[in-house]
């Protein structure tokens, strides 16, 4: 089934046991997160995180979740998309009744039923398997489960043919087919089920003692139909006497495709280059599975000499009952005579009462008689491609193409590809268009419907081909809204609005053009009048259609300029985040610390920390130096400097002795950048009170006197104080203005002076750093040394 290919076996036993619990009148199933864990042995947490979210992705099962009392997913509403889609199309292999899904549940409930305990006290027991649980259970129950729909009357089951590998086991490998697995997988859960007595490998013995074929048989099975191992050791002694020739009815085994005449005969288990094979069938003269391109053999002693006719016996057995199933021995004739339900029409094994192949052929063999007994091998020409009678095998393209499924008879077999590939892409089309995509299909199915109903039916399509692609499977928008389609809002099923709307504008310019011309040309016949409006009209829609290639033209260059700067952005970020990553790749400039952007968190503390020290010795030597000498700046400076050092070194004792000392060895980088915020955070405290010291300093300078007299005359000059300039209000509103100058002009000083400071820093740090050595020596020389430095050169 799509959407379950490549799932987990959990997800694929998940959606079987949902289907089997799905009601036959809604189509809804609704279950516990818990109590559908318990069914596939898992726990309720394990089944929310990691099973309903990949049903939801599958795209098989619809799932609504109803959230708990902690939050947590604890009610499912699912459906089973195929089942729901299959419901009321007739014929239709999922559109099960009642009884059906009665049947699969009991079936699911014998097999892993987890064993319920009634409020009355009736208990009822767990499944053949529904006690194991924990990791591999739902691989477990799911093989035994396929197991047990492979299963014959007897419990055996049929392995699959072909070379396989010789050190699992045929029956390793049919297990491993069925679930899609390794052959080395497939024998590690065989081993479990065995090991529960569920199923059991054994061989045949020859009159030489020497190990014979090797048979599967499901117990449980068995015992349900009053069989025994030995009458599947009886059943295949019967067998061993049968010619030694391919029977027809052996064709494939279950989950068996066939293959090319290109690739070996052999089937999807990994196979081994062994030639001493160590199990007897693996080197015996089996029937394996046919390739397309062959040539026919044919046999005198079996009745139409070829694969997939069947004998004229066994025309009372569904098409895939197994060679033999309707010979047996003479001890077991009235066993073989009654069948079960499950062996004759059972929808498990997705059968159902259908002419027997014999009859549906024979008009074949009557052709090949005529021919002298020759056959065309199939697929004689590779460009012909073989017609499909039904329609394809894809649930959404069945119930799609379901209402012109006679239409699709009637197409070749390069035909039918082109028109299932045209349905595929509508649908996915539509299925963009929808808020639920699952509805697609049936949209299709209702635009075809009413398609046919147009053209008169099928029987008036005479070129079948033709009427798909250009007229069935196509969207007509009435309007430019892309959700319209003949009218019909393909989202809301209702008349589409702007359908309306351009209906409504089109009568509107078409009456008034009609009054344009009665104004115009008075007089006008009726079949005059008519055709001047006709040739108005087309000038009209031409215009129209200009315009909306024109407005066409310039979306299309606005998205292409839109695409190009997206991708240019795209471009200039990936730009950005490899200049990044190589910038944080930098070790530190100070310290040389690996990865630390150029830059490492502790000597940034640092920097910041000396540049805001700078900042407080530059501030307090503004007014407490003269700024044209730079020796006075440097000693103002250098003073400030050296109590802001004496402040972070009491702080950062503080740090020290509060810090663990095994904190500060183990982690030595974090502890210099925790002093190193200290230092910075005490220099950011101390630098507002040398600003507002120098603040108040430069206030009484004589220019900050100046502007604030001027400021004290002006306003107590205004106009509304001139008949009372000496009263209160006078004198309290040119106090603030006075005291506001006098802010301002210190705050303009101290800008002024401290760019001016700055500069010269500037100034003097290039001109120090451009001094070349030889100039500088001399100086250096020139210096008296200290005690400490000539002790130094002597010794």
């Amino acid at each position: 089934m799509p959407g379950l290919d490549s799932a987990p076996d959990v997800v694929r036993l998940a959606v079987v046991v949902l289907a089997s619990r799905t009601s036959a009148e809604s189509g809804v199933v609704e279950i516990r997160t818990g109590e559908l864990g318990r069914w596939l042995g898992l726990s309720a947490s394990y089944v929310a995180s990691d099973v309903v979210p990949v049903l939801r992705r599958s795209g098989v099962v619809s799932v609504e979740t109803a959230e708990g009392e902690f939050g947590q997913d604890d009610g499912l509403k699912c459906k089973v998309l195929p089942l729901w889609a299959a419901q009321d199309v007739a014929g239709h292999p999922l559109n099960l009744s009642k009884k059906e899904y009665a049947t699969l549940l009991r079936l699911l409930e014998a097999v892993m039923a987890p064993g319920w305990t009634h409020r009355d006290g009736r208990v009822t027991p767990a499944g053949l398997i529904g006690t194991r649980t924990g990791r591999g259970a739902a691989t477990d129950r799911l093989a035994l489960l396929l197991l047990v729909l492979e299963a014959r009357e007897t419990g055996r089951v049929r392995l699959c043919g072909g070379a396989v590998d010789t050190k699992r086991g045929r029956a390793a490998a049919t297990v491993a087919r069925l679930l899609g697995c390794t052959a080395s997988a497939g024998e590690r859960v065989l081993e479990r089920l065995e090991k529960r007595e569920l199923v059991r490998r054994f061989r045949l013995q020859t009159g030489s003692g020497l190990a014979n074929r090797s048979r599967l048989v499901v117990l449980a099975v068995a015992a349900a139909h009053g069989r025994t191992v030995a009458d599947a050791v009886r059943e295949d002694r019967a067998e061993a006497l049968e010619p030694d020739f391919s029977d027809p009815d052996v064709t494939a085994g279950p989950g068996e495709a066939p293959k090319l005449e290109t690739e070996a005969l052999v089937s999807g288990v990994p196979v081994t280059d062994e030639v001493d094979v160590t199990e007897p069938d693996v080197a015996a003269d089996l029937h394996t599975d046919h390739p397309h391109l062959v040539t026919a053999v044919f046999s005198p002693t079996v009745s139409g000499g070829f694969s997939g006719v069947g004998r004229s016996g066994s025309g009372d057995l569904p098409d895939r009952a197994y060679a033999r199933e309707d010979q047996a021995g003479d001890g077991e004739a009235a066993i073989a005579a009654s069948t079960s339900p499950v062996a004759e029409v059972s929808p498990l094994r997705g059968e159902k009462l259908e002419e027997s192949p014999v009859d549906e052929r024979g008009g074949q063999r009557a052709a090949v008689a005529g021919t002298g007994g020759r056959l065309k091998a199939a697929g004689w020409d590779k460009t012909q491609r073989q017609r499909r009678a039904g329609l394809p095998a894809d649930l959404r393209l069945r119930v799609a193409l379901g209402p012109v499924s006679g239409l699709w008879a009637r197409l070749s077999g390069w035909q039918q590809g082109q028109v299932e590939a045209a349905a595929k892409a509508e649908l996915k089309r539509l299925a963009g268009l929808l808020e639920q995509p699952e509805v697609a299909p049936r949209l299709l199915a209702d635009r075809l419907t009413d398609r046919l109903e147009e053209t008169g039916g099928e029987a008036l399509v005479s070129r079948p081909y033709g009427w798909l692609i250009g007229r069935g499977l196509v969207q007509r928008q009435a309007c430019t809204d892309r959700r319209c389609d003949d009218g019909i809002r393909l989202d809301t099923g209702g008349e589409c609005e702007n359908c309306g709307n351009v209906i409504h504008i089109r009568r509107a310019q078409r009456a008034r053009i009609a009054a344009d011309i009665d104004r115009e040309l008075p007089g006008l016949s009726d079949r005059e009048r008519r055709r001047v409006l006709e040739e108005r009209l087309r000038e009209q829609a031409a215009i129209e259609a200009e315009d909306y290639v024109r407005r066409r033209e310039q979306a299309a260059a606005e998205q292409a300029c839109r695409d190009a700067a997206r991708e240019l952005a795209k471009r200039e970020r990936q730009a950005a985040a490899a200049a990044e990553a190589v910038r944080q790749a930098l070790p530190c400039e100070d310290c040389g610390q690996e990865r630390s952007a150029g830059l490492c968190e502790a000597c940034g503390y640092r920097r910041r920390t000396e540049a805001a020290i700078v900042e407080a010795g530059l501030v307090e030597a503004i007014w407490s130096a003269d700024l044209t000498d730079p020796g006075a700046v440097a000693a103002v400076t250098a003073k400030v400097r050296a109590t802001l050092e004496r402040d972070i070194a009491a702080v950062r004792a503080d740090y020290l002795r509060a810090m663990d000392p095994a904190d500060q060895e183990a982690d030595p980088v974090g502890t210099a950048s925790v002093l190193a915020y200290g230092a910075l955070h005490t220099v950011q405290e101390a630098l507002p009170d040398y600003r507002r010291c120098a603040l108040a300093m430069l206030g009484r300078a004589k220019e900050a006197e100046a502007e604030a007299r001027r400021a004290y005359k002006t306003e107590q000059g205004r106009h509304w104080f001139k008949h009372n300039p000496n009263g209160a209000d006078a004198l309290a509103a040119a106090t603030k203005a006075a005291d506001s100058a006098r802010e301002r002009t210190a705050e303009h000083l101290l800008a002024v002076r401290l760019g001016q400071l700055r500069e010269q820093q500037a100034m003097g740090t290039k001109q120090a750093a451009a001094a070349p050595w030889t100039d500088r020596l001399p100086e250096l020389a020139a210096r008296p040394l200290n005690a400490d430095t000539a002790g130094a050169v002597i010794a």
